[in-house]
């Protein structure tokens, strides 16, 4: 009889002495490639990790490898959020940390970590180079792990793992981040390495499967449910729709400037490499963009410019709110007019602040909460904390949540001011389908006040109705501005 890869039997898992997972049973049979889906917060993550050996959980967890196999016997787990050490084993860098070039001379490079990641496990390296160049990795060899943006620093895990070949590898919401190109080839690569002994468990509720998936379970209330492909197809979560809070649907937003944004030939360079070549943008008040590109397209370069947060933007013909860059405004009085959140400045947020101190910090754009707000900013935020269903978490640290309810902490601190512009980087990176859906209702509805958006999302089904215009970036250059007349886009 051949032995199971994994055999869970009665796994219990708690978190803050809460249950999460109760009693848990699961079997996967070699040659199994499973897809783990289910709300934000059930538990895959942990059940994941309890697999991996990375987190600890009370029950049996048996791991059956196959000694006939050239492959690793090993579990490899791929996370969702990577946290990278620089040269000194430090990991507490700051958001604007990375536009600094003695940080980016501290840290190690793209072809430094491959080359330690192969030595270590004694691959060939010949066999790396196909990898890369499918995800359209090749070109960052040379650049450090700060200077890389969220979508390369899930591809560079995920060349890793592929190059490695585990006998089971776990992937946690391995498509966040990723463009529709690099999608697509990673279900390619994922393929053929299934057909060559590697088995896999993805962690995820997108559509975008590689065809070597052939079995389906969700986690509800602790236990593993298995289910039919057709089940998986068909499980849309209905939305939930509340009142927008009253603060900020009774808000008219007032208009500084009819122009938002102007940006006239911007280039940006670091050394030798140019991230940004003659971009021209215009916004003007009260427009709802969506900010295309592929992976390394520039798109957080150029929205650290509108941010306030990258030095060149002083070297550029570059208009903010109507005053051109360095005119003499502080870029505590920019940030003050825009609400941002991304997966950089997610990384980077002070982890000792707890959901509620973390959404206050919004009305002061700092990294956690440092003075009293007084009566009325904390009644505002006590209403969203209740809007995003967060009461019971309102005094856990941030970091301690689930990565789908960090997601909604920081999105109340991104929209507790009510800024004149949003700018939304991949804001629903870690939540479910009723969390995506309810979330751009919100923005549907922020946005009929007059608010200025900036989105950016690789998922037609995670992009606002309220989407009206698309600036598409290639290798750092403007290939299309166009109005959006149906959603139909891809990038």
């Amino acid at each position: 009889m051949i032995q199971p890869v994994v055999q869970i039997t009665n796994l219990n898992l708690k978190y803050r002495n809460k249950p999460v997972l109760e009693d848990l049973c699961w079997t996967i049979n070699r040659g199994e490639n499973w897809l783990l889906c289910g709300a934000s917060g059930t538990g895959k993550t942990s059940l994941a990790k309890a697999i991996a050996g990375l987190t600890h959980s009370y029950g049996n967890i048996a791991l059956g490898f196959n000694p006939q196999s050239s492959l690793p016997a090993m579990v490899y787990y791929v996370a969702n959020w990577h946290q990278f050490k620089d040269l000194e084993g430090q990991s507490n860098f700051y958001y604007q940390q990375r536009y600094n070039k003695q940080s980016v001379e501290t840290t190690a490079t793209v072809q430094a970590e491959l080359e330690n990641f192969g030595k270590k496990h004694a691959l060939q390296f010949d066999e790396i180079e196909g990898i890369l160049e499918a995800l359209g990795f090749s070109g960052q060899k040379n650049a450090t792990l700060i200077q890389l943006s969220s979508g390369e620093h899930k591809k560079l895990q995920l060349v890793k793992a592929l190059w490695l070949k585990p006998q089971l590898l776990i992937l946690d919401l391995p498509y966040n981040g990723l463009d529709t190109l690099s999608r697509q080839n990673l279900n390619a690569l994922l393929e053929q390495i299934a057909k060559s002994g590697t088995q896999l468990i993805l962690i995820s509720n997108e559509n975008e499967l590689p065809a070597c998936i052939d079995h389906f379970a969700l986690i509800e209330s602790g236990k593993l449910i298995e289910i039919s492909a057709g089940e998986y197809n068909r499980n849309e979560m209905e939305a939930v729709n509340k009142p927008v809070p009253a603060f900020l649907s009774d808000a008219v937003v007032p208009f500084s400037s009819e122009q938002i944004i102007k940006m006239t030939d911007v280039n940006v360079s670091y050394g030798d490499k140019q991230v940004l070549k003659n971009i021209s943008w215009e916004v003007k008040a009260g427009e709802k963009w969506v900010l295309h590109g592929h992976n390394g397209s520039g798109k957080s370069t150029l929205l650290s410019l509108i941010c306030g947060d990258h030095p060149q933007a002083y070297a550029n013909d570059f208009h903010l709110f109507g005053n051109k860059r360095g005119s003499g405004e502080s870029i505590w009085e920019i940030k003050q007019r825009i609400g941002l959140i991304s997966p950089e400045l997610h990384w980077y947020f002070d982890p000792s602040a707890t959901v509620w101190q973390s959404i206050v910090s919004g009305f002061y754009d700092s990294s956690g909460l440092f003075s009293d707000p007084g009566y009325t900013k904390k009644a505002q935020a006590d209403e969203l904390i209740r809007y995003f269903g967060l009461e019971e978490y309102k005094d856990t640290l941030v970091n301690e949540l689930p990565l789908g309810k960090q997601r909604l902490a920081l999105l109340g601190r991104t929209i507790v001011k009510n800024p004149e512009l949003l700018i939304l980087d991949e804001p629903c990176q870690g939540l479910d389908q009723q969390q995506t859906q309810h979330f751009n209702s919100l923005v549907d509805e922020l946005c009929k006040n007059g608010t200025t958006l900036i989105y950016v999302g690789h998922f037609e089904s995670q992009i606002p109705n309220c989407i009206e215009k698309r600036i598409l970036l290639e290798n750092g250059e403007v290939k299309s501005v166009k109005t959006i007349t149906q959603k139909t886009y891809t990038n």
